[in-house]
């Protein structure tokens, strides 16, 4: 409904506007308690820059003006506009969702329509009500422009986030159906030559280990499409973590067994829900690889999946952290950085019978990213590697597990 400017209450609309510029500060604070208390992050991570929190209340400052000024709307260029944008591109950053947003502005209007509600009861002098109603729209029509423009953003941003992954996986898509079309023909013409009725024993061997290397390399690059796939189905579907590593072990169980690796579960894994297909499949691409590339001049070969609490200099204040240590043939120093790049294969020159993709690091650090959520490699002077991801964790409802796993690390 457009705005009847002859019939705008521009005096109680002035002295409303003086009360929020005055209360910005309370109103701000007010917010961010709302806000922590819906989050398990502190409040300095809520809004985590000097510069962000002082310029919080031009939202308020914002809609004082708009409140203040009937004849003029919120547009692209407006100071107000620009926070709110950076609002939006914080909390992309930060990993919350749309809900989240949604909430923190329904929780900001809550605020200040509680405000102007005390504002009516003690305003000194008399207004008829259809007086504060049109101050009110003008205020919620405010309120719904600043949270569009932090909508939009944060929606871009996420937009730009689902076109990269597609063009990866599109990628990821042409490299599988190479190798599928490469293996499916090797296995086929090993078949047909064990078919020859001449063929000789040594052949049929030889023949037979084509075979069998082949369809073992179909089985990773089928595996990696299931994993994808549960990742896109089961999204938010929430486990203990000590559940999802025994799952993950059990499922590469015969492979450590043929490589006479041991795969071992900390005891004191966190008891707390995580994204059961996100973290199955980063411990599988990390526990596989670390069977994968054990070393063979140890007679004891081990994989070790362990995990901890840590912050809080976090960006998300508390990230549960896991850890895939092993103690094989390590990665050189020199082709570490590259580690989590697509298709790129460390052990290409010195590891000649580990076939694979060059893809399982960089599906674990985009899945892992995708939930505001890091990967990354460590090593020490000693042979071996530790693999690990961390998860954000803002949830009221893992805060005791949490904090029982920092009391015991």
């Amino acid at each position: 409904m457009e705005l009847q400017l002859s019939s705008f209450p521009v005096r109680l609309a002035a002295q409303l506007s003086d009360r929020l510029r005055a209360a910005k500060q309370e109103l701000v604070s007010q917010w961010l308690e709302r806000i922590n208390a819906r989050v398990a992050i502190s409040k300095r991570k809520v809004f985590p820059t000097h510069e962000l929190l002082n310029h919080v209340p031009l939202l308020v400052e914002g809609l004082a003006g708009y409140l203040r000024q009937p004849g003029k709307d919120i547009d692209d260029e407006a100071p107000v506009v620009a926070k709110a944008m950076e609002l939006g591109a914080l909390r992309h950053e930060q990993g919350f969702d749309a809900y989240e947003i949604l909430k923190e502005y329904e929780m900001l209007g809550e605020i200040i329509f509680d405000f102007l509600t005390d504002c009516a009861e003690h305003m000194p002098e008399s207004y008829q009500r259809r007086d504060f109603l049109v101050c009110w729209q003008r205020i919620a029509r405010g309120m719904e422009l600043i949270r569009q423009a932090t909508m939009s953003h944060f929606l871009r941003l996420s937009d730009n986030d689902v076109k990269e992954r597609e063009d990866r996986l599109r990628k990821f898509n042409r490299t599988i159906a190479h190798e599928l079309k490469n293996k499916v023909h090797a296995v086929s013409s090993a078949a047909a030559m064990l078919d020859e009725a001449a063929i000789a024993e040594a052949d049929k061997h030889a023949f037979t280990s084509v075979i069998r290397r082949n369809a073992d390399g179909l089985r990773r690059a089928l595996d990696n499409l299931e994993a994808i796939s549960r990742t896109d189905s089961r999204h938010g579907h929430n486990v203990l973590l000590p559940e999802v590593a025994t799952e993950a072990v059990r499922e590469l169980r015969e492979a450590a067994e043929a490589k006479g690796v041991e795969v071992r579960i900390a005891d004191d894994l966190p008891q707390i829900e995580v994204d059961a297909a996100t973290v199955e499949l980063c411990l599988m691409n990390y526990v596989s690889n670390a069977i994968k590339y054990s070393d063979l001049q140890k007679g004891e070969r081990w994989v070790a999946i362990e995990a901890s609490v840590e912050g809080p200099d976090t960006r998300h204040d508390k990230e549960v952290v896991i850890r895939v240590c092993d103690n094989g043939i390590g990665v050189a120093p020199e082709k570490r950085e590259r580690l989590f790049e697509e298709f790129y294969r460390a052990h290409d020159e010195t590891v000649t019978d580990a076939e694979g993709t060059g893809l399982g690091l960089s599906i674990v650090r985009e899945t892992v990213e995708s939930i505001g959520g890091r990967a990354w490699a460590e090593f020490s002077d000693e042979k071996g590697s530790v693999f690990a991801f961390s998860l954000p964790s803002r949830r009221h409802q893992d805060e005791p597990a949490l904090e029982e796993s920092s009391e015991n690390p």
